[in-house]
Order: structure tokens, then C-alpha cells, then sequence
């Protein structure tokens, strides 16, 4: 009978859940511009008795649940912004506003956010400290966890837990580990300044294409001589723009892309030899290089002393843990872990699609599931670091 009920309330928390992120799924905000999706959040908090914490930031909700026992304050973090992406999914409740949708899963990590507050407020009394919700805005552009940290919303706080959802694992399996789970993602501009000519009369330029070709070929060889292969990095040269006319030689050519890393001192050294590489074989053609830094957030990298707490809730709620490799996409939930421990994990979702594709979607039965885990960590971290504390 027991067992019985509980399949009850979990079916229905995911009824609850299914209709608030196709709700979300429908209403898609971009960065900063989230003022509909922070109402809504707020309404469905507060609909449920949670108390809603104001930090005062524009966008974005910080909610509590517990306090009724003295102990730690545990933070579990969604994020709550879309992307400039045209929807292609062909799905009954598809986003409705032209050029946005939640392409990277934000309006699933929100719902399960909600479920697992609706969860901790039904065990609030036992409690043993407080949980802090943390629906973060802005991830997309990696500013909204420093607003969040600037608004003081992580004062208190112990240890921050944080979750993404994965296309490529099944629902039901959840990756856990230690260490490097995503990368620091920095981005460059390199202006190439050549000297401009008439196509025909080659001798009197100094060629921006050919440079700048050259020094995208050059910078191939930074990772394969300067990353040990025991690590890794990733160059990509995305964009690339010159020239007005068939033919002329124009004066400068500019192109941009990105650094993927997970290893601090490899990330300086990377950057470093970037420069270098581009002003040097410039140089060596008779131009210029400029490089321009699109500083991102640094690497996600997961407290070891969190690990095991994340395990056991896992295994209690019958989830399949795996260690997954770590992801070459950058998080700003890393700026949380430079504050206080923290822990971010992957959650099976079988989506057809990876991440910022137009045809995204995730399996909504990954939606209660997480939502259980949530809670359960939450309470079993509470147990365990406070006991830890009184002794």
C-alpha cells in the first residue's frame, strides 16, 4: 500500500512538474530579460507556502525551505534563461515567441528546481538546517552567477549543489565525480592589419587573408606541443570576415572563436602562447595581430568531500550512477564553486538532440526523478554536515 501511494504522489508531482516547464517551455526569456519567468517562479513558490528571500536582483528567484532546526544552509542552484534560437521541435506546447526557446533544457532544470522546494516544504519540520534556492538568470551570457553572488544570495552558505541535463544519457542514470566536469570557456578576437592593393598587384599589399590563415594554421599546434597529452584544451577558430570585393585586397581581416580548458595553469599557458603565436607569425608577414579576450567563466570543478553525499542519495533514489567525462561547454556555476564547496552533476534525459540545437527536447519522466533527488540530497546533506558540525 505504501509503495502503492508513493508511485501516487510521484505521478502526480510529475503531472504538477510537466505542466510548469511546458509552461516555461512556451514563454522562453533570454538573459537578463527573464521578468516573466521570475513572476511565474514566484507565484508558484508562494502558492505552495515558500518563502521568497529578496536579494534584489532584477531577474531571477531566491526562495527558502526549512529553518525550523539550527544547522547548515545547503544551496541548490537552476538556471532560468533561453537562447536567440528558432524552435524546431514540431512539439504541441513549442515555444510561442519567434527566435527563442529553451534549447539547452533551463525550463526542465527549473521545474525539477520547484519540485524538489515543493518536496523540502513537506519535510520542513525536520529539517536539519535550510535549503536555499537559487533560480539564477542570465547562465547563457555566464553573468548571472556573479549578480547572484554580488546580491550577497550566497552569504551563509555552506556548500551549493547544481544540476544540467544530459541528451546522451538515459533517464535514470545520473553522472557523478570529483574533479573537472566543465571546461573554462574563453573566447578571443584576433584583428589581423594588413595593407590593402589591388588584387592584380599583389606585391604591393600585405595580405591580411593569407596572415591571418597562417596563424589560424599555427595556432593548431599550441595543444598538440604546448598541453600535455595527460590533458586537454580545445582551439576553435568559429568566424572568420575580410574584404568588400572580388578584387581587392583588403586592409584587415578579423577572426574570432573559442578556448575550452579545464586545468587553470593550462588555461593560462594556452592563452599566453595564443598571443604570442598570433602577434609573432603577423609579424613574420608584415602585418599586425590585436587579440582581444572574451574572459568566460572558469572551470567547473567538483568539491571530492561532496561526492559521496550525491552518491548515496543517488543510489537511495534507485538512480544508476555513472562518473561521466566532463563536458568542453562552459558553466558559470563555476563562480559559485570559487566562493564556497560545491558539486554539479548530470542528469540523464534521452534527449533527441544536444545541447542549443533547434530540435532539443528532453524526456519528461526525468522531471520527478530529479526532483526526488534534489530533495533527497538536500535533507541527506543537512543530516550529514550537521552532525559533522556539532561534533
Amino acid at each position: 500500500m505504501a509503495d502503492t501511494q508513493a508511485a501516487e504522489r510521484t505521478q502526480q508531482l510529475g503531472a504538477k512538474l510537466i505542466e510548469i516547464r511546458r509552461q516555461l517551455h512556451q514563454h522562453p526569456e533570454l538573459s537578463n530579460e527573464e521578468f516573466a519567468t521570475t513572476k511565474a517562479i514566484q507565484e508558484w513558490l508562494t502558492e505552495a507556502g515558500i518563502r521568497i528571500v529578496d536579494y534584489g536582483l532584477k531577474t531571477g528567484v531566491v526562495a527558502e525551505v526549512g529553518g525550523k532546526r539550527s544547522g547548515p544552509v545547503l544551496a541548490l542552484r537552476a538556471d532560468i534563461d533561453a537562447l536567440p534560437i528558432q524552435e524546431e521541435t514540431g512539439l504541441s506546447y513549442a515555444s510561442q515567441v519567434a527566435g527563442k526557446m529553451h534549447a539547452c533544457g533551463h525550463d526542465y532544470h527549473t521545474a525539477s528546481l520547484i519540485g524538489a522546494a515543493l518536496l523540502l516544504k513537506q519535510r520542513e519540520e525536520t529539517l536539519a538546517g535550510t535549503v536555499r534556492f537559487i533560480f539564477q538568470p542570465s547562465e547563457e551570457k555566464a553573468t548571472g552567477a556573479q549578480a547572484v553572488i554580488a546580491s550577497g544570495a550566497l552569504e551563509g552558505v555552506q556548500a551549493i549543489y547544481g544540476i544540467h541535463n544530459k541528451p546522451d544519457l538515459p533517464v535514470g542514470t545520473i553522472g557523478i565525480k570529483p574533479g573537472p566536469m566543465m571546461a573554462a570557456a574563453d573566447g578571443f578576437v584576433v584583428e589581423v592589419t594588413g595593407k590593402g592593393s589591388h588584387a592584380a598587384v599583389p606585391e604591393a599589399s600585405i595580405d591580411p587573408i593569407v596572415t591571418a590563415a597562417h596563424i589560424v594554421t599555427a595556432l593548431q599546434s599550441i595543444v598538440s606541443r604546448n598541453v600535455s597529452p595527460l590533458l586537454s584544451a580545445v582551439i576553435s577558430v568559429t568566424r572568420i570576415q575580410s574584404g568588400t570585393a572580388w578584387n581587392v585586397i583588403a586592409e584587415k581581416a578579423v577572426f574570432d572563436g573559442t578556448i575550452r580548458t579545464f586545468d587553470e595553469q593550462v588555461r593560462q599557458r594556452v592563452l599566453e602562447r595564443f598571443k604570442q603565436v598570433a602577434e609573432n607569425v603577423a609579424v613574420a608577414f608584415g602585418a599586425t595581430a590585436a587579440v582581444r579576450w572574451i574572459k568566460g567563466p572558469p572551470a567547473v570543478q567538483n568539491d571530492a568531500a561532496l561526492v559521496e553525499a550525491a552518491v548515496a542519495a543517488a543510489h537511495d533514489a534507485l538512480l544508476n550512477v555513472i562518473e561521466p567525462l566532463p563536458s568542453s561547454a562552459g558553466e558559470d556555476f563555476a563562480y559559485y564553486q570559487k566562493q564556497v564547496p560545491g558539486l554539479f552533476f548530470f542528469m540523464g534525459t534521452a534527449g533527441p538532440q544536444e545541447w542549443h540545437h533547434p530540435a532539443f527536447d528532453v524526456d519528461e519522466q526525468a522531471l520527478p526523478l530529479t526532483a526526488v533527488y534534489f530533495a533527497n540530497l538536500a535533507s541527506r546533506y543537512l543530516e550529514t554536515f550537521g552532525e559533522a558540525n556539532e561534533q
